[in-house]
């Protein structure tokens, strides 16, 4: 059988605030057209392992690649041309700039950098494509909330990445909202599109992921297979508590 080399991988990945270990030796793989989902209870160090891989923090210790070649101590901004996108818990906006230009403004400075013309009709296609059409003339201080969610997607689609990071998108939506996101990641799923995706909502790991890594006080507790991962004895601890104290 074929070995498949992985897009990204981490191998002892630890990040250390002073005597805090927010991240502890953090081992997983990322296969090309893989869903991972990155989850586990709130202070777990899903945010901060993102915030590594993205260039937002370097590690204390260990190794990232992206197809084999280290990225670990670049800024952000090189290795968002190497290829890493992201969005945040907090949608970050440029508020001064429309729609259209917050989108182009991924296209110019991403993975696959266009220009002009071209970075105009990649921002116009993939605002059609999140749900945006017509809307980019609009200052992003006119939108709704999911609407920002959508117009930072699309930033970080523009650059063509090789691995996008979803950081809680989905959080803060109503019902209608989040069944509409839910379908919009799934969309980008399909296109084979490679996605680690730290999320609370179970719903979207089940019907998104490919398969799991819970994290639990910076440690991994468990990977593997959504089902097999979610019905983990030390998974339910983790998240729900053990009764036995």
């Amino acid at each position: 059988m074929r070995m498949v080399s992985p897009v990204l991988s981490l191998r002892g990945v630890t990040k250390r605030f002073g005597g805090l270990v927010a991240v502890n030796g953090m081992d997983f793989d990322v296969t090309e057209h893989e869903v991972l989902g990155l989850i586990g209870p709130n202070g777990s160090g899903k945010s901060t392992t993102l915030n590594l891989i993205s260039g937002a923090l370097m590690p204390s210790e260990g190794t990232i690649s992206l197809r084999g070649a280290p990225i670990t101590h670049l800024a952000a901004q090189d290795i968002a041309r190497k290829g890493v996108a992201r969005t945040f818990q907090l949608v970050r906006l440029l508020p001064s700039m429309t729609v259209l230009e917050n989108v182009k403004a991924g296209a110019v400075f991403g993975h696959r950098r266009r220009w002009g013309t071209e970075a105009n009709a990649q921002a116009q296609a993939l605002m059609e494509q999140v749900g945006l059409a017509g809307r980019g003339h609009l200052k992003v201080g006119q939108l709704t909330y999911i609407d920002t969610k959508r117009v930072e997607l699309a930033r970080a689609l523009a650059g063509d990445p090789k691995v996008l990071l979803l950081d809680e998108w989905l959080a803060g939506l109503n019902p209608t909202e989040l069944e509409e996101g839910i379908a919009l990641i799934r969309r980008l799923r399909d296109e084979g599109r490679t996605v680690i995706l730290v999320e609370h909502v179970m719903d979207a790991i089940r019907s998104l992921c490919d398969r799991c890594v819970v994290m639990a006080s910076g440690t991994k507790i468990a990977e593997g297979a959504v089902a097999d991962v979610l019905a983990d004895p030390e998974v339910i601890r983790a998240y729900l508590g053990d009764d036995d104290d």
